[in-house]
């Protein structure tokens, strides 16, 4: 069972089809002790870092005590960005706190524009299950205007205007800054990963 978390941020159906079309078995909790039946979590999102509010004290406290159990979290887009300690969009917010580092502005120059949308490709940069299968030069779709660092938890880095972290995992905890769902092929391929792994 993986439990597909909802604080009214966007794609949460593109994402429970994407999942239900790979053969996962998805539910949506509808309070924190829902959580304890799951095998794994997924923190989709898309749009501002204030919106992680709804993911109140409680909501926080399972989540995390999911991670240190070592049982599989995915963060999407904004849920990816929610694993971090914060945002530089909504500074008075905490994040999860899982992955070091703090989530800041897409510095672009050379007319590029912000926010980031369209497909753009990765740069593998070091092995993890998520990716596997994945190569350097496949195409992903971005849209967002926050970036999370490139650390030693970087899987793989995009560039637009600046290099960042499009793919992230330590351990049984990772996070793609792209929407799988509407990535094709090379986006269920990395879900399926993720089921394969739980």
């Amino acid at each position: 069972m993986i439990a597909l978390i909802d604080y009214q941020a966007g794609n949460l159906t593109s994402v429970k089809k994407a999942l239900a079309a790979i053969g996962a078995d998805v539910y949506v909790p509808a309070s924190p002790d829902e959580l304890s039946a799951a095998r794994a979590i997924v923190v989709p999102g898309v749009g501002h870092f204030g919106a992680t509010r709804v993911l109140t004290d409680d909501w926080i406290a399972a989540i995390r005590r999911h991670a240190d159990e070592g049982r599989r979290l995915l963060g999407i887009c904004l849920g990816m960005q929610w694993l971090y300690d914060g945002s530089d969009e909504a500074p008075e917010r905490r994040g999860l706190g899982v992955l070091a580092g703090r989530v800041v502005r897409l510095r672009v120059e050379q007319g590029l524009k912000i926010p980031h949308v369209g497909w753009n490709s990765l740069t593998i940069t070091r092995p993890d299950s998520i990716a596997c299968g994945v190569a350097t030069g496949a195409q992903v779709y971005f849209t967002h205007s926050y970036v999370a660092p490139v650390t030693a938890d970087t899987v793989a880095t995009t560039e637009h205007g600046e290099r960042f972290a499009a793919i992230v995992q330590r351990g049984h905890i990772a996070g793609v800054q792209f929407h799988p769902e509407k990535s094709g092929d090379v986006g269920l391929r990395m879900l399926r990963n993720f089921l394969n792994a739980v």
